[in-house]
């Protein structure tokens, strides 16, 4: 039994149809896309908190480390890369500073490069004294800002395939599947006061990772079983692991603020 060339196009099409078209998935993903900066719903939020009643408010962020010691999954090998970010600070930064939006609550103050910092003002410091002279009280740099408050906590939990599952299907030669799988990621913050070391509150948040991926295939015999045609085509989705982390934190910072005015940390302005 032979297969005409109008059936073998219309074998290509309905696979090409029942996988989702994944040659254009896949010259997207090829070629990438041009730098943006992403505003996600959880700094949308942060935006939008009233404004603050009182002064702003001093706080540092030092570090934020990833506390799950998690590695990529791989079945195959193992992996030395690292399942999270290691940089978690910077969307804590960018948290704090994005709460109140135009109104900021928070001045947040250097840690991370404090030693460059340090490094740079004594730099000033040896060069006034060689050529202008320290004596000058104008000259004189003016003291680093110290926080009042402490952002501390971290990446506490990466928890891979808590739930995969699948189906498929296939009729004369013609097969569709689809399987998907999700990971989670847990983040724990917590706010300490500077002059007593009292931790002022807790917070965290847990979000849900979610894999997906579908495909199709056809596999007929031509010209009386000597020669066979074989089609496969797929495409998978895999939500970046940072953006999850970042709306995590994002979230528990939402947290932070408003268990603040229930614990009368703070409290928003009265509009008149």
């Amino acid at each position: 039994m032979s297969i005409s060339f109008p059936h073998i196009a219309a074998i290509v099409a309905i696979t090409c149809f029942l996988s989702g078209c994944s040659s254009t998935k896949s010259e997207s993903v090829f070629y990438g896309e041009t730098p943006y900066t992403l505003e996600t719903d959880t700094m949308k939020r942060l935006n939008n908190i009233p404004k603050l009643g009182q002064a702003q408010i001093t706080i540092a962020v030092y570090n934020f480390p990833d506390r799950t010691g998690q590695r990529k999954p791989n079945v195959k090998f193992s992996q030395l890369s690292t399942a999270v970010t290691q940089g978690p600070e910077a969307w804590v930064i960018n948290g704090l500073k994005a709460v109140g939006g135009n109104d900021p609550w928070f001045i947040v103050l250097e840690r991370q490069g404090l030693d460059a910092i340090i490094k740079e003002r004594q730099l000033i410091r040896s060069t006034r004294e060689l050529y202008d002279g320290e004596s000058d009280v104008k000259n004189q740099l003016k003291p680093l800002k110290f926080a009042g408050l402490i952002v501390e906590g971290g990446i506490v939990g990466y928890d891979s395939n808590i739930t995969s599952g699948g189906a498929g299907a296939r009729y004369f030669g013609i097969g569709v599947s689809e399987q998907y799988r999700t990971d989670q990621v847990t983040v724990s913050i917590r706010l300490v006061a500077v002059q007593t070391g009292e931790i002022l509150l807790t917070t965290s948040a847990t979000k849900t990772i979610a894999s997906y991926s579908s495909g199709g295939d056809v596999f007929r015999f031509l010209d009386m079983s000597t020669k066979a045609l074989e089609i496969e085509t797929g495409v998978a989705t895999n939500e970046p692991v940072n953006y999850a982390i970042r709306t995590t934190i994002e979230h528990a910072i939402h947290n932070m603020i408003y268990e603040g005015i229930d614990k009368g940390l703070w409290e928003f302005k009265i509009e008149e």
